[in-house]
């Protein structure tokens, strides 16, 4: 079983930054997949991407280019860096761990309201 606790959300105004980060516990780390997710009032939950215990990375073309999914085994936990936000990307960001064949743990979700 896995533990995530996610952190970093907030308020941005539109063209910021933000980084997310979601760190884990209760498990071997190194043994999980790690993904992002959100949702957006109104909208089912999205997968924004994921990245491998090798590094290797997938993305959502709504995000290419601007988010970034990076991941430190040694202190568990994996972030979400986000660049040039724009409105549309206001949302609860979710943290997934899973390995194949399971459904996975989720975080709890934390908000990015993207507005002046």
């Amino acid at each position: 079983q896995v533990q995530l606790v996610e952190s970093g959300g907030g308020l941005v105004q539109p063209g910021g930054s933000l980084r997310l980060s979601c760190a884990a516990s209760g498990s071997i780390f190194s043994l999980y997949v790690m993904a992002w997710y959100r949702q957006a009032p109104g909208k089912q939950r999205e997968l924004i991407g994921t990245i491998t215990n090798s590094r290797r990375t997938n993305y959502a073309d709504s995000v290419k280019g601007r988010f970034t999914i990076s991941r430190d085994n040694a202190k568990n936990t994996v972030y979400l860096q986000m660049n040039s936000l724009e409105p549309e990307d206001t949302a609860v960001y979710y943290c997934n761990a899973y390995r194949p064949g399971t459904q996975g743990y989720w975080g709890q979700g934390t908000q990015v309201t993207v507005s002046s």
